[in-house]
């Protein structure tokens, strides 16, 4: 039952036990420690490989002197078709989500200025670029009629699922210059402003065992709604080893979030069920980037990226939540890395394109007390609780008309991870337990669902050159 479930976990879960839900440590990560990689096709087909080719208003979302390869002024908007998947397992059933959005993923331009001096200096280039992607997602797990909660003796009622459900979007202006030195060095800087939009849902089930009514209960303190605004900072350099290679190296600061969040709280002392305020400042990890490209001609080229945060997630603190979550991640955060690897190939007017990226795991492994099927509990560890490694595979095709040019990419991005829930704790310090209208749920353990992420994108550019 789980009311009588035992609090049986190591020390390294004790902070996450705590530290609030689990949807605000995935969010942590998975949207305010991230950043918007939706570039245009070419970007995209490429997997985001292209710190040390540049040559578009993309570089500055990898190494903003990429700004200075470029020759002559471009200007490209990108329509984004992005389907998302979730397969969750749990006691023997499997509940399956698929969305598609389409939406404006990119816009960029860039507006070469030749310099006619005698000087080395070549040119100086202005890019803005703007970067936007969907955050919806939903993960749906199944019930478990061993798992039975009496909420008093003349009623009980068996655990019939539970769902964390996001709706949002997150972006990425970024103004950027880039400088050319002789064709061979190039220097750049760039400025990045962030918007993200959150609304995020922690709901449970429960079906009577008297009369088989289902309820519906909320994680205390959900829903909520965040409004975020955040900046960074940006600086690259490029340099020609040879005709053939080049080599790149890039730094963006830590994003600087101001996070504005109303959320639904109830059975307070006084105050009874209502809505509130709150805000935070959070500071992402800085994250620097070290690049690879080979020319070998006008045809071919090769570009390997290698991204690697420096620093760890960290919330101003104002109270005892933001104090957890910072202990949480200062003792089992993994600073994230990424490769990409991306290739074109041009034959004649048309282009083909292909890349793979690798994002490790954000968490080091974790143990937790978990309900098994049977409905019992004990503890075990996980190398993927919440979040895991990231494969993405993508190809494309293009044609360039001179002046314009029209470019078509696909990705599949895939990850597996196990998904905690369930578990809410009430008394004198820390209420975390799961409200209906009538009746509460406490829980000592977690339940875990195996979670299969599947996301198939397709992204279509039209582009003009000046």
């Amino acid at each position: 039952m789980l009311k009588k479930s035992l609090v049986l976990m190591s020390v390294s879960a004790a902070f996450f036990a705590q530290a609030q839900d689990v949807s605000v440590i995935r969010n942590t990560v998975d949207v305010y420690s991230g950043s918007p990689m939706v570039g245009s096709a070419k970007f995209n087909a490429m997997a985001g490989a292209n710190g040390a080719l540049g040559g578009d208003a993309n570089s500055l979302l990898t190494n903003p002197a990429g700004l200075g390869v470029a020759i002559s002024g471009e200007i490209s908007g990108t329509l984004s078709v992005m389907g998302n998947k979730n397969s969750s397992s749990w006691a023997g059933t499997t509940v399956d989500y698929n969305k598609t959005k389409t939406d404006l993923g990119n816009v960029g331009g860039i507006i070469a200025f030749p310099l006619m001096t005698e000087t080395a200096w070549k040119f100086i280039n202005i890019g803005i670029n703007y970067s936007n992607q969907s955050l919806d997602n939903y993960i749906e797990s199944g019930g478990n009629n061993n798992l039975i909660y009496d909420f008093d003796t003349n009623k009980s009622s068996s655990f019939a699922g539970h769902a964390y459900n996001r709706y949002g979007h997150l972006s990425k202006m970024s103004f950027g210059v880039g400088a050319n030195y002789n064709h061979s060095f190039y220097v750049g800087a760039g400025l990045n402003f962030f918007s993200a939009s959150i609304d995020q849902y922690d709901t449970a089930a429960f079906q009577s065992l008297q009369n088989n009514s289902l309820e519906y209960f909320s994680k205390q303190n959900t829903p909520y709604f965040e409004r975020s605004s955040g900046f960074s900072a940006s600086l690259g350099v490029i340099g020609k080893l040879s005709p053939n290679f080049r080599l790149g190296a890039s730094l963006e600061t830590p994003t600087f979030w101001t996070i504005d969040r109303d959320y639904t709280f109830y059975n307070d002392s006084s105050l009874g069920d209502g809505v509130a305020y709150e805000g935070r400042k959070f500071t992402s990890p800085l994250k620097a980037t070290v690049s690879a490209a080979f020319v070998a001609s006008k045809n071919f080229s090769l570009n390997v990226d290698y991204t690697l945060g420096l620093t760890k997630p960290d919330y101003k603190v104002y109270g005892p939540a933001e104090r957890e979550l910072n202990d949480f991640f200062k003792e089992n955060y993994k600073n994230l890395s990424e490769v990409r690897v991306g290739a074109e190939y041009r034959i004649q007017q048309f282009r083909l394109r292909g890349g793979y990226s690798y994002v490790s795991s954000p968490f080091d492994a974790l143990t937790i007390n978990r309900y098994n099927d049977a409905g019992t509990t004990g503890d075990q560890s996980y190398s993927n609780l919440m979040l895991n490694n990231r494969n993405l595979v993508s190809f494309g095709i293009g044609y360039d008309f001179k002046s314009f040019y029209i470019d078509a990419s696909y990705q599949n991005i895939t990850s597996k991870y196990s998904n905690p829930f369930m578990r809410g704790v009430l008394n004198n310090q820390i209420d975390s337990a799961y409200y209906s209208d009538n009746n509460i749920v406490q829980s000592d353990a977690y339940a875990v669902s195996d979670v299969k992420n599947n996301r198939n994108n397709f992204f279509l550019t039209l582009g003009w050159k000046f």
